[in-house]
């Protein structure tokens, strides 16, 4: 069973910057693809950023120039660094985990962290 744990995430004034963490317990890691997703009050689930095994990585595109996703398979760690936040980036933000592969749909992954919540100030 994997399990995934978030963290890192904060109050920041608007501009500002965060880095999130997503540690994966399991020997699976290095063969899978790892994704955030947020989610803001009232809104949908959506989709921030995913990296496959081979470290290729895809934006959603209001983030995309802005925040970049990185994984350390020695670490079974996948991070989230943000920049120029904007009010609108506030959410809780989930890691997640799937098969080796590009996707963007939530149903495609199989694991999940219990979010870290991130609030940006205007």
């Amino acid at each position: 069973q994997v399990q995934l744990v978030e963290s890192g995430g904060g109050l920041v004034q608007a501009g500002g910057s965060l880095t999130l963490s997503c540690v994966a317990s399991g020997r699976t890691f290095v063969n899978s693809a790892m994704a955030w997703f947020r989610q803001a009050p009232e809104k949908e689930r959506e989709f921030v950023a995913t990296i496959n095994w081979n470290g290729d990585a895809y934006y959603e595109n209001s983030v995309r120039g802005r925040f970049t996703i990185s994984r350390d398979n020695s670490k079974n760690t996948v991070y989230l660094q943000m920049t120029s936040l904007k009010p609108e980036d506030t959410a809780v933000y989930y890691c997640a985990q799937g098969p080796m592969g590009i996707r963007y749909s939530g149903r495609s992954y199989d694991y999940w962290g219990q979010g870290t919540q991130v609030t940006v100030s205007s």
